[in-house]
């Protein structure tokens, strides 16, 4: 029998949830306080523990740490009051299984905690053997090394394995149905579907039907059921791209499946149970959304649990070279041609654009490179970027003196760059390259602040 550890201070409330869950067919103990609680857990196993926000010796969050440190397949769900669910985000950001609002449905919770045991023990029968091969597969798509990328794949490590509902925020084309996928590839779904569907992309009045299909009849046309993509993903990863684009009437609707995971058909009258991980992204400020009252806040607290923002490609130039090396290898090979690498130049022109599209516009600009390319060396005049927009223009407006200041510097800066990327980040390898004298580099770097 699965053993329910409840922490509520309110008797009243604590034995009401203690007879129902005994009803379910769980074995259930409570505890006032913290503490208590603590040593409930030391006296045997436990199944699951959903504790109150609020308790007389501090907050419920407080369990959290101890509980994943000696008892990491223990799922916490959080119970909180409307004016706390900050704090409850905060709870599962830490760690917590999920959280419920009272007043809450009794029936919802015991549907919540069912299923927090049901992956718990999933996970307690995978998670080890799955971050063998597979999962380094996955990663090794992941192509960076800067400290900002370095951040991110230590984010979707994190996030993985859990259930966690991941919001990837960042600019068009940096990747972000990349990550998604990979943080599918290395949870315990991997073995079922993602779905991927683009909110922008599909017309307003078609994307509800897209997302919860209809029943037989429901509208003029519909001659036979549509699953629409929750279906397809229940026991897998649904990916949500630029959710913020959806309309505030399927918003609502949206919040509701997070909230009781089950939904209707379009002219159905039947709940439809699904069990499913949602990965959402968006390349607008979701916040400022909020606040012009274009995307609900509750909706927002429910998706933005673990956010991870991935920078323009602008910002992390060390990702550039990598990036491009890896794509041109992956051109050479399909386009059947022989080994191709890049001059220096070429690489130069790559680290002082703009890449406004990010790693999409790379991607396109090697590839049409590759097309041009009839050699063995990718050279300037192959390279085609609209507008030849670079990071250091010209002022002809200009004193002479300082264009060429400002040109000596922009050179220099793509010289250590190239030389760092080629050298793997090795300074002393770089200073020879180079030519001049590993301190020399070091000031350089410093004066630069070059990453």
């Amino acid at each position: 029998m699965q053993k329910i550890l409840i922490i509520e201070d309110k008797k009243s409330l604590a034995e009401m949830l203690k007879n129902t869950l005994q009803s379910e067919g769980f074995l259930a103990n409570t505890a006032a306080t913290i503490n208590d609680g603590l040593n409930m857990l030391l006296s045997g196993d436990i199944d699951a523990i959903v504790s109150d926000l609020k308790l007389p010796d501090g907050e419920g969050t407080e369990i959290i740490k101890p509980v994943k440190e000696n008892y990491p397949f223990t799922p916490i769900i959080i119970m909180t009051a409307h004016g706390s669910i900050e704090a409850a985000v905060k709870a599962v950001k830490e760690g917590a299984y999920d959280f419920i609002t009272k007043p809450f449905d009794i029936d919802h919770l015991v549907l919540l905690i069912k299923r927090a045991i049901s992956e718990s023990v999933h996970d307690k029968e995978n998670i080890v053997g799955k971050k063998g091969a597979s999962g380094l597969t996955a990663l090794q798509n992941l192509i960076g090394v800067s400290s900002a990328w370095n951040n991110i794949m230590e984010k979707i490590r994190r996030v993985a394995s859990l259930k966690t509902t991941v919001l990837i925020l960042g600019e068009s084309g940096t990747g972000k149905e990349l990550v998604a996928r990979t943080i599918h590839r290395l949870s315990p779904r991997d073995k079922n579907s993602f779905i991927a569907i683009n909110c922008a992309a599909v017309p307003k009045d078609l994307i509800e039907n897209e997302i919860f299909g209809h029943e037989k009849g429901a509208f003029t046309g519909a001659v036979e059921i549509k699953h629409g993509k929750f279906e397809l993903a229940d026991k897998g990863t649904i990916f949500l791209d630029e959710i913020g684009d959806m309309s505030l009437p399927l918003q609502s609707k949206l919040l509701r499946v997070l909230q009781e995971s089950e939904f209707q058909r379009i002219g159905g009258t039947k709940n439809i149970m699904v069990d499913i991980r949602v990965i959402a992204a968006s390349n607008k400020d979701l916040q400022k959304e909020v606040d012009i009252g274009n995307f609900r806040e509750d909706l927002f607290y429910r998706i933005n649990v673990f956010p991870i923002f991935i920078p323009p490609l602008r910002e992390r130039p060390n990702d550039i070279i990598p990036l491009a090396r890896q794509f041109l290898s992956y051109f050479s090979k399909n386009m059947n041609k022989e080994p191709i690498s890049f001059s220096s130049q070429a690489e130069n022109i790559f680290i002082n654009n703009e890449w406004k599209g990010n790693v999409r516009e790379l991607r396109n600009v090697v590839e049409r490179a590759v097309i041009l390319c009839d050699g063995s060396c990718i050279l300037p005049e192959h390279i085609n970027i609209k507008g030849e927009k670079s990071r250091d223009k010209i002022d002809w407006e200009a004193p002479l003196h300082d264009v060429v200041e400002s040109t000596l510097k922009s050179v220099e800066i793509s010289k250590i760059k190239n030389a760092l990327t080629q050298s793997k980040g090795n300074k002393t390898k770089a200073a020879q390259m180079l030519q001049i004298s590993y301190k020399t580099l070091l000031i350089k770097i410093k004066e630069y602040n070059i990453e």
